[in-house]
Order: C-alpha cells, then sequence, then structure tokens
C-alpha cells in the first residue's frame, strides 16, 4: 500500500506543493515563510509519524491567512488522496495531550464528510508571528478538503502551549485513525 500523494496549489496569492506519505517515520521540510505555523506543521509531522515536505511561497507581506488557509486546504487534499479508499483503516481515533498547563482533547472521524467543531480561543492576537485566529481557520480548511470530522477542545493560559497542544493531539489521534487494521471499509454503507 503506497499512502502517499504530492499536490500543488497555484493562485494569484500563494503558490504551494505538498508531499505527505502517511506511512512514514515522521521526516519533515517545511518552510510557509510563517516560522510559529512551521514549527506546528513539524510538530505535527513529527508526532503524527507522517512525513511531509511543504513549500509555501505566499502573500505573507499582507498577512499570513492566505498562506494558513492554503496549506490547509492543499494538505487535505493531500491527505484525502493518500488515505485512498479508506479499506482497512481504523477511522475513528481521539488523543489528549498536555503541555504544561495547557491540554487539548482532538477526536477525529475519517468519514467523508466534512465538519469542524473547534472550542478554544487565545489570549493574543499573536503567537510568534502567526495569527492566532487563522489556527481554527487551517483546522477547518483541512477538514473540507479532506472530508474528515475534527472535534477539538483546549484549555491553558499560555497561546503557544495550547497551540502546540492541539496540533500533537491532532497528530496523535490522525496517527491512530489511519492505522490499517483490517481489509474492510470500516462502514455499515460499505463506502467513505
Amino acid at each position: 500500500m503506497n499512502r502517499i500523494a504530492d499536490v500543488s496549489r497555484n493562485t494569484n496569492e500563494t503558490k504551494i506543493n505538498i508531499k505527505i506519505n502517511l506511512d512514514g517515520i515522521g521526516k519533515y521540510n517545511i518552510d510557509t515563510g510563517v516560522n510559529f505555523f512551521n514549527h506546528m506543521l513539524e510538530s505535527f509531522s513529527k508526532h503524527s509519524r507522517i512525513d511531509l515536505d511543504i513549500k509555501a511561497n505566499g502573500d505573507v507581506e499582507v498577512d499570513d491567512h492566505h498562506t494558513v488557509e492554503d496549506v490547509g486546504i492543499l494538505l487535505g487534499e493531500a491527505f484525502s488522496i493518500a488515505i485512498g479508499d479508506k479499506r482497512g483503516i481504523k477511522r475513528m481515533a481521539d488523543a489528549i495531550v498536555p503541555m504544561d498547563e495547557s491540554v487539548a482533547t482532538v477526536a477525529i472521524d475519517i468519514s467523508g464528510r466534512s465538519y469542524c467543531n473547534m472550542v478554544f480561543d487565545f489570549k493574543n492576537e499573536k503567537i510568534g508571528d502567526l495569527t492566532s485566529d487563522v489556527i481554527v481557520h487551517f483546522f477547518e480548511s483541512f477538514a473540507s478538503s479532506s472530508k474528515i470530522n475534527i472535534y477539538c477542545d483546549a484549555k491553558g493560559f499560555n497561546d503557544h502551549h495550547k497551540a502546540e497542544a492541539i496540533f500533537k493531539a491532532f497528530a496523535k489521534s490522525i496517527k491512530e485513525a489511519i492505522k490499517v487494521e483490517h481489509d474492510q471499509i470500516p462502514s455499515t454503507k460499505g463506502v467513505l
């Protein structure tokens, strides 16, 4: 089974290429032009053991919104291609990850339907060079284009810790949900 994808997205606002290997070792090469976002995606790769190669050139001189949104869209598309017909996957998983005073719970369902429910907020407008409110938008974009359900609840006082706990919990839940356990489509419908 080769669960890999190589996708590109070119618009007037961004030019992005993503390579993904769902059965990797957590190797990454990520450059989005937004340093804190790079850090979050690197953490996701490491803890999901999904190999990621992401190169994004966006209009970050305007702000980081278009870059983060389009990486979310394209990463979701790459994930959808790589996961294929979902035959044999565990499909649903969850994870709770603490980071110092913060904790994040993420549950996902690789269902073929998109839904994103994020229950958290940040105290500051920026976390490093990343606008904090685009984190929710990243997950909404990923859920929409990958056609998965994502639920996240996070608490804490330090925005950096909270964001990192969220990305790590997402990584751990994805890692578990994509595990191949059998050779059947995990749905009573027979298709996902």
